[in-house]
């Protein structure tokens, strides 16, 4: 989701959870805090004093080409004056806050580490939010070329801010880096576009590229939950410059299945719920396709002709449910056009923003070891800038670093996905297996009847939004349901690694016209398997299906996302779609296992099953049950293509 993830809010988490917080006297909070959340909230309480005696406050209006005036907060060292420190800009539609003078953040930059290590540090409002003028654009459409000082976007606010900054800033040292999570993520990549000569470094981290395949939809298939949740807030008019925001949606409600399948049809979301106030829902509406409207919010084809004297360190999570398609493709489409720069990937095992708060240690139920947030801020991201900003020396980044699950270590390539990687198929075959032999005759298909008034649920539990853990949630309870299709390997007697996309091709049939196909891939744990003493007793790990990857594709858009089709009833049918990168390996002992289901709810908004050409205008009476069938025989086999190391 396109959110500020700011290290506050973890004081708040490990208050509650840590012995800090008198537990004695309150229920015990799941999960148990290591010792390296213990450490992680006493270096939160240091920092928090260390500001207010380090560091000075100073507030600006930076006036943009066209006459705009951007709120910028600025954090200096107070030895600035003798000593030339470099910038570290952070551009955000979610407050720099607090506003005043004497009023203080609790935490600066990217980490603990950077904080001590001395940087000036730079928060700015974007166009259009909080305490800056203009008008804000959600996704604003970047442009190639500029007629007039009127024409912008945000590659020449970032310029312009940089230029403001180095000659009217604190007394610096003339290097400028630039960072940012999620929608920040997005700004840091745009502010490559300023290709400005003094930003030498950039880490846009989680950013969104392109939300036709980012945060609100994957393949075209829509994130209810996720997009009403968040519009419902962020989607509001801003009329004049306010150092507050907007309250969040009230459900009325703790369960979201219900909330979400009452509401019926999409079309109902803005006439009982925003009332015509949220003016990008109503957008995102009126184009249910990739066309001009999201083609132009595209940033990927942008990133050429860069700057080839800055530093990128794009930054993501293998667990981040919001946009780890726009880390993945940011760092591709700068490396596939900007032959010869310094671009490097981080990938761990993280939920959104992860890295940059708490210790990693834990996602849900699954357990990433020690720290791997501490030692990404320690040990790559402070050295990344400490080089390009400082010292000069070449940091020891790899092109591709990245976490590997299963066996919870951190690994090295000089590319992503790895040059080692040997492509290999897997194909489902009947009685529910799936492996790498072809599928014999006999049995040529498995069918379910998918009712979109009692759809597959997204999760076990009670929850308004999409949340943080569904990634690695287990999914036994989704296994036994009969309109969920289960596929799995034999006991593996060794290891298997996959790093890299998925490629899947189904072959599948309905008796309707549209349907969409999710496929989730996950550990299965031996049965025998130890609980985790931090985890609620409740939580048992013999058995757990732990998904490691998914994917919804909404098949009208099989051929083309641009002109939809519908399916011809009862037609075998090809669709093909990409899930996106995993690095993990299922050890020996565990099995692979694949699940195919129609419905993923409420995080994925219900295909009505019958074509229409704008699904998100779709009638009640267009929700019909279909049955689908996805079909394993020699001639139309379903399969993974999967990288294996």
């Amino acid at each position: 989701m396109p959110h500020s993830y700011l290290r506050p809010a973890v004081l708040a988490a490990l208050l509650a959870a840590s012995s800090f917080a008198a537990r004695a006297q309150q229920p015990v909070s799941y999960p148990l805090p290591s010792e390296g959340d213990k450490q992680a909230l006493a270096q939160l309480l240091a920092d928090t004093a260390y500001i207010q005696e380090h560091y000075t406050k100073t507030e600006y209006q930076i006036p943009m080409r066209d006459g705009v005036k951007l709120y910028t907060v600025v954090y200096a060292p107070k030895d600035a004056g003798q000593v030339k420190y470099p910038i570290m800009l952070n551009r955000t539609p979610y407050s720099v806050g607090p506003y005043g003078p004497g009023k203080y953040k609790k935490s600066l930059g990217p980490s603990s580490t950077m904080l001590h290590e001395g940087y000036i540090f730079a928060y700015q409002d974007v166009r259009g939010k909080y305490m800056s003028e203009g008008e804000f654009v959600n996704m604003r459409p970047e442009k190639d070329t500029y007629k007039g000082k009127n024409d912008i976007d945000e590659g020449t606010d970032t310029f312009d801010t940089i230029e403001y900054l180095v000659k009217k800033g604190p007394k610096n040292n003339g290097r400028v880096g630039q960072w940012g999570i999620s929608y920040p993520g997005f700004y840091t990549a745009t502010g490559l576009l300023s290709r400005h000569p003094a930003l030498k470094a950039a880490s846009p981290q989680a950013p969104i590229a392109d939300w036709f395949w980012d945060d609100f939809h994957h393949n075209g298939a829509f994130f209810l939950p996720h997009a009403f949740n968040f519009l419902a807030s962020f989607g509001l008019p801003r009329p004049a410059p306010t150092p507050t925001g907007n309250p969040r949606f009230n459900h009325g409600t703790p369960d979201g299945y219900a909330f979400f399948l009452n509401m019926g049809p999409l079309k109902n979301a803005d006439a009982r719920y925003y009332k015509g106030q949220v003016a990008f829902w109503n957008e995102m509406m009126a184009h249910p396709n990739y066309d001009a409207f999201w083609q132009e919010r595209n940033l990927r084809p942008h990133l050429k002709n860069l700057n080839k004297q800055t530093a990128v360190l794009t930054v993501g999570g293998f667990n981040d449910a919001e946009d780890l398609f726009g880390a993945l493709n940011i760092y591709k489409s700068i490396e596939e056009q900007n032959r010869g720069m310094q671009n490097s990937l981080v990938m761990g095992p993280w939920v959104h923003g992860g890295w940059a708060r708490g210790t990693g240690e834990l996602v849900g139920n699954v357990a990433y070891g020690e720290s791997p947030s501490i030692y990404y801020q320690k040990e790559i991201e402070a050295p990344f800038f400490k080089s390009y900003l400082k010292d000069g020396k070449r940091p020891n980044v790899a092109e591709a670093t990245v976490f590997e699950g299963g066996t919870n270590q951190w690994r090295t390539f000089d590319a992503w996905p790895p040059r080692q990687a040997q492509e290999r198929t897997m194909y489902f075959q009947a009685d529910g297996k799936i492996g790498f032999d072809k599928p014999a005759a006999g049995a040529e298909f498995d069918q379910y009847l998918s009712d979109p008034a009692h759809p597959v649920p997204s999760n076990e539990g009670m929850a308004t939004g999409m949340t943080r853990e569904y990634m690695t949630d287990d999914q036994r309870f989704a296994s036994r349901r009969p309109d969920v299709l289960t596929y799995q390997t034999d006991v593996l007697t060794e290891d298997l690694t996959l790093a890299g996309p998925i490629e899947a091709l189904l072959q599948v049939a309905t008796t309707g016209t549209d349907a969409d196909w999710v496929v989730k891939i996950i550990d299965v744990y031996p049965n025998d398997t130890p609980d985790n003493p931090r985890l609620n007793p409740a939580v048992k790990l013999g058995g757990y299906q732990q998904m490691v990857r998914s994917e919804v594709m909404r098949g009208r858009f099989r051929n083309s996302f641009s002109q939809p089709e519908a399916f011809v009833p009862n037609q075998v049918t090809a669709v093909p779609f990409t899930v996106q990168d995993l690095c993990h390996t299922f050890r020996k002992g565990h099995r692979l296992m694949v699940q195919v289901q129609s419905s993923w709810f409420p995080m994925v908004d219900r295909n009505p099953q019958t074509f229409v050409p704008n699904i998100n205008e779709a009638d009640e009476k267009d929700f019909q049950t279909a049955t689908h069938r996805l079909y394993h025989s020699p001639q139309q086999a379903s399969q993974l293509k999967v990288r294996v190391l």
